[in-house]
């Protein structure tokens, strides 16, 4: 029967029948029930297609009500398919009913909420809590439905888990779990790679979006360059471009080079020597190109920390084998901050590995978005090696150039900047020179920053004389008097007396400028941001790896307000070079290093070019200072000043006052106030300060270098003959760096 006494799935349930749960007597029951289950023992009509039998889904013998027999206990089994079939429509009737249960609830609070009399029966605080519940619901649904009718995600670079599951109204465990699938153990936090991000959102079901389609930077369009300073419109002349090829080591800088110059030289030069002068002239159509054969970004950058900007459009050279790296990194943000057009040349696409779509998703991951995928960015396939391409590179050069609308006033005196400069046994002081606006003569008197001289010869790339050098023609000179700086701006003059005299004014000024050059520092910030001397924050990111690298863009970039935007010009991991402080000089940057330090170069230059150098190992101190900073609430870094030394020649002991050192002052000075070193066969014996100074008999502040002087050292007294004393002070870096 379908009534039983026992527990029908359950062990030892009885039953007068053998329905619907097992029936008879058993020790067990449950599937495999001994007396009458559903595979039961003997039954007279056990639960099967046929009645009789042993029971079960076959036909069982002879039985009782309960079973004839009491069989051995069966081990269970498995619910069969049909009874899992079962088991969830039951639960779907359920559901259903929990619903139905639900939405009657809602209809007895309205009509109790407002009766037959006109009032409400029930308090305000559950309508309210019941209205904002149904509102939530109801906005959720909203939310779901537009989610599933717009499947489509926009990504950008280092998104984090969190932000993608937000985008797609998804919850950051599925995020997570379909990470994990993939073999990547993350947290809400983790910021994921675009191709990694836009993997997860298409295996989810949603159409992705990649910033190329949506975000172009402005920076990188194609405009007319502003018009020289202080120049008549009318004498302006269309001028040619002056082109930078750079990129990382190997990608076939130079090869790109040879090629263009080895087909593309005038007739009038074919068959001539090529001069290594750092510039030459290809010719196109008839139509002149400038390319600066400098050594990639780090000359670039060089001679823009000169205040020299020579080039037009750099060329961003990238193998189409092994795509963007971390030297092209650098120069892309080079460029960037020189604010000059970029054109991308891939190269190697005749390699059997060459992926040039690849290279094209990476560039857009750095801002640099192709023209046929809606960007700015022109990026031409070629293959210094064969030559395919390379004709539409040169002719793409010509496109922009035109669009940039340069030009120049040839009838003035020349002005232009030194490329490269040399000593020469035979010839002197020599230097490359690329005339910027103006004509340059042969026999003009010219001044090179500190330097003068005349034009006694002028060739070039191919040692040709020239007479005459107009706008963006590079020229080798012959006639300086001293080796100019690569950087510098050259200027004709009418006289050599009048260069003579301006290259005197320019040292006074100089020396001048380098005791008055007030770089940023982090502990001036707030001053200069209050004064509205700075509106943008530039900063140059070294660290460890690249997560780190990642996190602290991410944390710097928010700081920004409205009052100063922060930037970081360029990120990267390894040691800080010389080529990050050039960078920092140039546009007037700090930099920063997590969990790195400087290689011995980069602290010579940075000591040179006075460019702040911070080291962190917590990322949340780096952050919390440069907040600080903002907020003018950053205490200053203090660092030792090295104001003098002293050698001790005889010691006296005196009852009261301690050892005397009869001390002769070999640098700088000693002042009352100064802290001292007590340093003793290159070993620092004592740090503390001075208890006396004295001249002869008399108390003094302060004693130059080449006077003796008599000197106690507070808690100090193990003084011995040919002892060294290094006087010091400690200051702010900012005031040492006015100093």
């Amino acid at each position: 029967g379908y009534q039983s006494t026992g527990s029908g799935y359950r062990p030892g349930g009885q039953s007068t029948g053998s329905g619907y749960r097992p029936g008879g007597q058993s020790t067990s029951g449950g599937y495999q029930g001994a007396g009458g289950g559903y595979r039961g023992g003997q039954s007279t009509g056990g639960y099967g297609a046929r009645p009789g039998g042993p029971g079960g889904a076959r036909p069982g013998g002879p039985g009782g009500a309960r079973g004839a027999a009491k069989p051995e206990p069966a081990a269970p089994l498995a619910p069969s398919f049909r009874d899992r079939e079962r088991e969830r429509e039951r639960e779907k009737e359920r559901e259903r009913e929990r619903e139905r249960e639900r939405e009657r609830e809602r209809e007895r609070g309205q009509r109790g909420n407002y009766g037959t009399t006109g009032g409400r029966s029930k308090g305000k605080k559950s309508k309210y809590k019941k209205e904002k519940i149904a509102n939530l619901q109801l906005q959720r649904e909203q939310e779901l439905e537009a989610a599933a009718e717009n499947r489509s995600v926009e990504l950008h670079a280092n998104i984090t888990v969190g932000e993608l599951a937000e985008k797609m109204h998804a919850p950051a465990a599925e995020v997570i779990k379909a990470l994990f699938m993939k073999g990547m153990v993350t947290t809400i936090n983790h910021s994921l790679e675009l191709e990694t991000a836009e993997m997860v959102a298409q295996e989810l079901g949603y159409e992705v979006i990649l910033p190329s389609a949506t975000k172009k930077e402005p920076a990188h369009k194609i405009t007319p360059a502003p018009a020289p300073a202080d120049e008549d419109p009318d004498k302006l002349k269309p001028r040619p471009p002056v082109v930078t090829i750079m990129g990382h080591v190997d990608h076939g800088k130079t090869s790109l080079l040879d090629y263009i110059r080895d087909t593309k030289v005038t007739d009038g030069e074919a068959g001539g020597i090529t001069q290594q002068i750092g510039a030459y002239i290809v010719d196109v159509g008839g139509k002149p190109i400038a390319f600066l054969d400098t050594p990639g970004h780090e000359a670039f950058t060089a001679m823009r920390a000169r205040g020299a900007k020579a080039t037009d459009i750099a060329i961003l050279v990238i193998a189409a084998d092994d795509g963007i790296m971390p030297q092209t990194i650098e120069a892309i943000n080079h460029a960037k901050a020189a604010q000059v057009q970029i054109i991308i040349a891939i190269n190697k696409i005749d390699k059997p590995g060459a992926d040039i779509e690849r290279s094209k998703q990476q560039l857009t991951e750095h801002g640099l978005v192709p023209e046929e995928w809606g960007g700015d960015t022109v990026v031409v396939p070629v293959s210094a090696k064969t030559g395919d391409g390379v004709d539409d590179l040169l002719e793409m050069i010509l496109l922009v150039s035109e669009m940039l609308e340069l030009k120049a006033n040839p009838d003035k005196p020349a002005v232009g900047v030194v490329i490269e400069s040399k000593l020469d046994k035979g010839r002197g002081a020599v230097g490359t020179v690329l005339i910027q606006s103006g004509t340059l003569k042969r026999g003009d008197a010219f001044v090179v920053g500190t330097v003068s001289g005349k034009v006694r010869a002028m060739t070039n790339e191919h040692g040709k004389q020239l007479k005459l050098a107009g706008p963006s023609t590079p020229v080798e000179i012959i006639g300086f008097a001293d080796v100019p700086k690569a950087g510098d701006t050259f200027r004709a003059v009418k006289s050599d007396k009048e260069a003579k005299a301006l290259a005197e004014s320019t040292r006074e000024l100089q020396d001048d400028e380098n005791r008055s050059r007030n770089r940023l520092h982090l502990s001036t910030l707030f001053e200069s941001v209050q004064e509205g001397k700075l509106k943008e924050l530039n900063l140059v990111v070294k660290a460890d790896v690249q997560g780190s690298i990642d996190a602290l863009r991410q944390s710097l970039e928010r700081l920004s307000d409205e009052k100063v935007q922060l930037r970081i010009l360029h990120g990267a991991t390894g040691e800080i070079s010389q080529y990050d402080i050039m960078l920092a000089a140039a546009s007037n940057a700090l930099v920063v290093g997590f969990n790195v330090k400087s290689d011995p170069n980069a602290e010579r230059v940075a000591q040179t070019e006075d460019v702040e150098v911070r080291y962190y190992d917590i990322i949340y101190k780096l952050i919390e200072d440069v907040q600080n900073a903002m907020d003018g609430l950053l205490e200053p870094e203090m660092v030792e000043v090295n104001i003098g030394a002293a050698e001790v020649r005889t010691v006296f002991k005196i009852s009261k006052q301690g050892t005397i050192a009869g001390s002769y002052m070999v640098e700088g000075k000693c002042e009352r106030n100064a802290k001292v070193r007590v340093v003793r066969n290159g070993e620092v014996l004592h740090t503390g300060k001075l208890s006396s100074l004295k001249r002869f008999k008399d108390d003094v502040k302060e004693v130059g270098v080449g006077y003796e002087c008599g000197i106690a050292v507070q808690n100090f007294n193990d003084l011995v003959e040919g002892d060294r004393l290094e006087f010091f002070q400690i200051k702010a870096r900012h005031e040492v760096a006015k100093a």
